[in-house]
Formats: C-alpha cells, sequence, structure tokens
C-alpha cells in the first residue's frame, strides 16, 4: 500500500512539472515571437521607404518610377511619416501571433484528437490567431495608412490630430475601417504561414542547408507567395484605410469601385506586388530564423 501511495505522490508531481514546464514553454514561445520581431525592426526601418512606395502605388495606381519621384519631391522629413505605427505592430504582432498560434495549438490538441488531423492543426490554429490578429492590429494599419497618405498632410498633420479625428468618426468608420478583408487576409496569412513553415524547412533542410539558413529560406518563400496571393486584398485595404471621412462604403462596394479604377486589369492592381516580395524576403525571412533559433535554442 505505501508503494501503491509513493507511486502516485509521484505521478502528481511528475504531472505538475509538466504543467509547469509546458506554462514556461508557451510564455517563453511569446517572448521570442516578440524578440524575433523586435531584432527585425532594424530592417523594417531599412525596408520602410520601399513598403511607402509599395503603397502609393496601391492608393495613386502608379508605376515604380513615379511612385518614388513622388516621395522624393515631399523630401525626407516626410518619407519617414507614418513609420511609428509598423514599429510597434512588428514587435507586438510577433508576440502574439507566435505565442497565441502555439496557445490555439496546445488546445487543439488536447481537445480535437481525431477530428482535426495533426498535420492540419497548425494550420487551423494559424487561422484563429489571425483573426484577433485583425481584431488587435486594424487600428493600427488604419492610423498608418491615414499617416503614409500625402492627401491628409493638410487636415491631419500630425499621430494627434489622426487619432482624434477617428475617434470621432466612431469604432466601424474611424478605428476599424476594412476589419472585415484585413481578417480574411491575416486569416489566410497565418494559416498558410504556419501549415507550410516545418514542412518547407525541412525539405529545405534536406538539402543540406544549415537550420538556420533553412528558417530563412522557408519564411521567405512562404512569405513571398503569401503576399503575392493575398496582395489584392491588401490593395482593397490600404484603399479603404487611406481616406478619413467619407460616405464608408463596405467591402464589396470598394472593391467594384477599386476594379474599375484598375481598368479591370489584374496587372495594374498587381502595381507595387514586385516589391512586397522584397521586403517578405528581408522581414519575414528574419524574423522565422531568429525565432526558429530560438526555439532551438530553449529545446537543447
Amino acid at each position: 500500500m505505501a508503494g501503491s501511495h509513493d507511486e502516485k505522490v509521484q505521478r502528481k508531481k511528475t504531472k505538475e512539472e509538466e504543467d509547469r514546464r509546458g506554462t514556461v514553454i508557451n510564455f517563453q514561445r511569446y517572448l521570442h515571437g516578440g524578440t524575433s520581431s523586435l531584432l527585425s525592426t532594424l530592417p523594417t526601418l531599412i525596408v520602410f521607404p520601399v513598403y511607402k512606395t509599395i503603397f502609393r502605388q496601391q492608393i495613386h495606381n502608379t508605376v515604380i518610377h513615379q511612385a518614388v519621384r513622388q516621395l522624393y519631391k515631399e523630401g525626407p522629413l516626410k518619407l519617414y511619416r507614418g513609420v511609428a505605427p509598423p514599429l510597434v505592430m512588428r514587435t507586438l504582432n510577433g508576440t502574439l501571433l507566435f505565442g497565441l498560434q502555439d496557445t490555439v495549438l496546445q488546445h487543439l490538441s488536447l481537445t480535437s484528437q481525431n477530428i482535426i488531423p495533426a498535420a492540419a492543426l497548425p494550420a487551423v490554429a494559424g487561422f484563429f490567431t489571425g483573426i484577433v490578429e485583425a481584431v488587435v492590429f486594424t487600428p493600427f494599419e488604419r492610423v498608418q495608412n491615414v499617416l503614409q497618405n500625402s492627401r491628409n498632410d493638410q487636415n491631419v498633420p500630425s499621430l494627434k490630430s489622426v487619432l482624434v479625428r477617428l475617434k470621432g468618426q466612431g469604432m466601424a468608420l474611424g478605428f476599424y475601417r476594412a476589419l472585415l478583408p484585413i481578417t480574411a487576409r491575416n486569416a489566410l496569412g497565418s494559416s498558410l504561414y504556419f501549415g507550410l513553415k516545418e514542412p518547407i524547412r525541412a525539405v529545405v533542410a534536406g538539402q543540406g542547408f544549415s537550420a538556420l539558413t533553412s528558417s530563412f529560406i522557408s519564411g521567405t518563400v512562404i512569405s513571398m507567395a503569401t503576399s503575392l496571393t493575398l496582395f489584392p486584398l491588401s490593395v482593397l485595404v490600404a484603399n479603404m484605410q487611406a481616406q478619413v471621412g467619407g460616405e464608408g462604403k463596405g467591402a464589396v462596394a470598394c472593391w467594384k469601385i477599386l476594379l474599375k479604377s484598375r481598368q479591370q486589369s489584374v496587372i495594374h492592381l498587381y502595381r507595387g506586388g514586385s516589391l512586397v516580395v522584397l521586403r517578405s524576403c528581408i522581414t519575414w525571412g528574419i524574423t522565422t530564423a531568429i525565432y526558429d533559433r530560438q526555439e532551438k535554442k530553449q529545446t537543447s
């Protein structure tokens, strides 16, 4: 009897230790996600002019050299107008994206056995994470797009004036403008990223590349493919959010207007798409490599 009692006590202690380790791992994955995104802040600063060039192409339907000439005329002081929201978003986004995806994944692993195939769980967890991500970060993206639109320089010249103006419009037309297309873009994007990250990394590693290089290539390839696939949604979001005021048309009506302004041309709709590839290669490649490196150190 004594032996049986001791075994029960030992099993209880072991379970408690496993629970504590699980909690630490989950917390550390939030931390690792935030750290990897924070360390990619410098590349974000470097490529911000590229991002702004893409934005101008999306809004004004111009080719690259016209967008660059427009930014050049505005001068260096206005070049980084609107950089604060993406910098904050990068750090918070990584924290939420990697940490919450892992938390949801752990929950699904326990509650969805024999319902969802194990191989599909990372993608499903990424999908739900993308929905939460959209709710949290849509206001940041809204402020960023208003600040980057040069047509708003006179009416809302500062971050404070933008916040006051959007607050006065109410949540739906103000800070949460274009929530539906952002949710669709983020949910699909996160699902693809987490669903494909490990399989692609394993394939690349099988070709003899180092773990760090494999993670970088995996993040780059997935982000490039995802960005190009979902680029039309990003164009729609930019056009819906760039203006302050107006009628506040829905996503479907705005999509019809956007297509009409692009002469129903897919090529015109994808203006700026080539620069998305460059931005994805720099930011998500680095972020993925740093995150996987931290995870490897933690488990080793």
